[in-house]
């Protein structure tokens, strides 16, 4: 059962940003993570604050060689927008993998970025680490859908699937807050648990995501996304892939390759991309990379598959860019 909470919606970002900072305000957006939230207990809320009204955080502009995503685009529109799909085509896959139909036109660029971990210990009566207790209650129990690398202490995986393919291509996320504006790498916006446990963004209170600024790649660059999840749609990955591929006449310049659905935040595969640098996309070649990219994961009882599917995976999207 949801708790009854004051609902205000600012007209402007500074008013925003001021309701935000208040003690039990939590911002709203398109809700579809928020309200599961609120009736599991995962957060509390005495005021939501919607963004609603905002209409500066609307939108998806080219602009000087970069993509201006608001916050409050749809992930929808990013998935059909005809610039995302012509020279971000990895950006447009992986939005249009996104929950359902309906979770896509509701949901928002900065929900899906800045949502809650799905892990069942979080989400359901489990006084866990990131809840205040002393126990990752995944790490003797059920994880088949848990982290393999970065868990350190606490093992969810981060579940979003725009998040790898903005890491991937050099993403600079615009915040706005009590003490101003600041931008900074997508890569940095996300915690790992070895460093707070109880944060998954670097987000201050009353600060706020207000748009996604996406460099427009250099021509030869081929980018895509691809995911393996329980089903076709509504399902989070099981385990994922984002690339980003620069480079001509077959040869692969320069690489980044992000994985989804294996770390409590998206997980730069750097064995793999430096193995790519510098050569032709052959299968032998895909192989060693769907290897380097699974290096080092420390599997916890229930998910060792998820080791091999980021081996296939990393191989096959390769070789489907060939």
């Amino acid at each position: 059962m949801l708790p009854h909470v004051r609902h205000v919606r600012p007209a402007t970002l500074g008013e925003a940003v001021r309701l935000a900072a208040a003690p039990g305000a939590v911002v709203h957006a398109g809700g579809t993570d928020l309200l599961g939230c609120l009736r599991d207990g995962v957060c509390r809320a005495d005021t939501l604050v919607s963004l609603a009204g905002l209409a500066e955080l609307r939108g998806i502009q080219e602009e000087r060689g970069k993509l201006r995503l608001g916050a409050l685009a749809t992930v929808a529109e990013v998935a059909a927008h005809p610039v995302v799909r012509r020279l971000l085509p990895g950006l447009a896959q992986a939005a249009a993998v996104v929950g359902s139909p309906q979770l896509r036109h509701q949901g928002t660029v900065g929900g899906n970025l800045c949502q809650k971990p799905r892990c069942w210990y979080y989400r359901g009566p489990f006084h866990c680490l990131r809840k205040g207790g002393d126990t990752c209650y995944a790490v003797a129990g059920d994880n088949r859908y848990h982290a393999i690398f970065g868990g350190e202490s606490c093992y969810y995986v981060h579940p979003s699937d725009l998040a790898p393919m903005l890491v991937a291509l050099g993403a600079l996320a615009r915040l706005a807050g009590p003490a101003g504006g600041r931008v900074v790498p997508l890569e940095k916006f996300y915690v790992l648990p070895e460093e707070d446990f109880t944060h998954e963004t670097v987000l201050q209170p009353g600060e706020l995501l207000t748009e996604v600024v996406v460099p427009l790649p250099p021509a030869g660059t081929r980018t895509a996304y691809r995911k393996v999840g329980p089903r076709a749609a509504w399902d989070f990955a099981l385990a994922g892939v984002a690339l980003a591929l620069a480079g001509e006449g077959g040869k692969v310049r320069t690489a980044q390759v992000v994985l989804a659905g294996v770390a409590p935040v998206p997980w730069r595969a750097t064995a793999a991309e430096k193995l790519l640098a510098e050569q032709s996309l052959t299968p032998a070649v895909a192989a060693r990379a769907g290897e380097a990219a699974a290096g080092g994961a420390r599997p916890l009882a229930g998910n060792a598959y998820k080791v091999e599917l980021v081996r296939q995976l990393v191989r096959e999207a390769l070789l489907a860019l060939v």
